[in-house]
Order: C-alpha cells, then sequence, then structure tokens
C-alpha cells in the first residue's frame, strides 16, 4: 500500500515538472514575441531616423600619403557594418596639371587636395566612431574638428555632383581660360553642360587643338 502511495507522489511531482516546463517554454516564448516587436520597432524608428537624415558631402582629414589606405579602410567600414544607407560614396579629388619635362609638355593628373578625402554621407553622431577611428583618417575638417558639410557652391566647384546653374555661353563662342592650368589661353566653346557648370573648350596646345573641361567660373566670353 506504502508503494501505491509513493508511485502515486512520484507521478504528481513529475505531472507538475512538465506542467511548469509548460509554463516556463510559454512565457519565454512569449518574451521572444515581444522581444522581436521591439527590434521591428527599433528597425522602423532607425529607419525613420536615416530617412530623416539629408545627404551631404563632408571633407575627412588623413595622414599625409594615406589618401587611398583611407578611402579602401572606409569602403571596408562600410560593408563591415551595413552602412550602405549612410555612406554613399567616398572620392579621392584630383585635378589636370600642366607639368613639363625635358622641353615637353603634358596634361598630367595629380591629388588636388593631398591629405583629404570627401565623403557623401547622411550624418549623425552615432557615425563618429566608425568614421574617426578608421585607419588612414585623422577627423572630420571643421569647427573644432566637428564635421561641417559642403555648401552646394563648394559641391559645384568640386564637380561632386550636378547642380543646374545658369550659363552665359553658346556652342562657338570665343573665351578666355583666367583660372587654373590653363590661365590665359584663348579657345572656342565645343560644348556646355548647364547640369555641371561645365565647359568643354577647344584650345591649342602643344601643336594642336585638344579639347578641355573648365568649369564656367574659369572663364570669361571675349566679345567678339
Amino acid at each position: 500500500m506504502e508503494e501505491k502511495k509513493d508511485f502515486v507522489e512520484v507521478e504528481e511531482v513529475q505531472s507538475i515538472k512538465v506542467s511548469d516546463n509548460a509554463e516556463i517554454i510559454k512565457e519565454q516564448e512569449e518574451k521572444a514575441e515581444e522581444i522581436e516587436k521591439e527590434l521591428s520597432e527599433d528597425e522602423k524608428t532607425y529607419k525613420e531616423f536615416v530617412d530623416s537624415l539629408p545627404e551631404k558631402w563632408y571633407v575627412l582629414h588623413t595622414f599625409s600619403g594615406y589618401e587611398n589606405v583611407a578611402k579602401e579602410n572606409l569602403e571596408t567600414v562600410v560593408e563591415k557594418f551595413n552602412l550602405q544607407d549612410r555612406i554613399f560614396d567616398i572620392i579621392i579629388p584630383m585635378e589636370d596639371v600642366v607639368e613639363e619635362k625635358n622641353g615637353k609638355k603634358k596634361l598630367v593628373q595629380r591629388k588636388a587636395m593631398p591629405c583629404y578625402i570627401l565623403v557623401k554621407m547622411k550624418y549623425a553622431d552615432d557615425l563618429w566612431h566608425n568614421v574617426t577611428r578608421t585607419r588612414g583618417i585623422t577627423g572630420f575638417v571643421g569647427p573644432k574638428g566637428r564635421p561641417l558639410a559642403l555648401t552646394e557652391e563648394e559641391v559645384r566647384k568640386l564637380r561632386l555632383e550636378n547642380i543646374k546653374v545658369e550659363i552665359d555661353l553658346e556652342n562657338g563662342d570665343k573665351i578666355e581660360i583666367i583660372n587654373g592650368p590653363l590661365n590665359g589661353m584663348v579657345g572656342t566653346v565645343n560644348q556646355v553642360n548647364s547640369e555641371t557648370g561645365i565647359v568643354s573648350v577647344v584650345v591649342e596646345m602643344f601643336g594642336r587643338e585638344t579639347t578641355v573641361d573648365v568649369e564656367i567660373s574659369q572663364v570669361r566670353k571675349i566679345n567678339s
């Protein structure tokens, strides 16, 4: 009789344990659903936050000669932390210059802003460490090292984006280049791009006619 009683008690204990386990599992599932819902809400909030940020260009300072390294490392950071919706473009500014060697002139490319790279991004403070801790980058260019976005005029002058400008030039107009490496050259307008503010000009260079691209601010129209 005693053995039967013990057996019943064991069955009751096992039943209680199964019931407790089922209750625990149910609680865990409910918590998981709540966490998933919270994460979904966080993702939605983050997306709304990102969507509200403006896309701007910023200047980053690099160690001397580390422009390419900084660019490549920042691209790696973008991939690693899935920042494609925050950082869109990384550029090393280049320019065309006329060099003379052994009595011969040639047009070559060189870094227009040594020790700097330009980055288009939706910046907020949460990006600070991702960017400034990237190898090769020393920090943002701005007051006290804080990010300062480029103005539309600066973006246009650096040819970073297509910003429409009014241009009073037509194909065939005679112009003089008044700024840059081709300063003083006279040429003929070949093409005008009002979207970029760039004018293609045919000039005589190295004994033959050559087409070069210059900014509208670098030329003046010669009255015929």
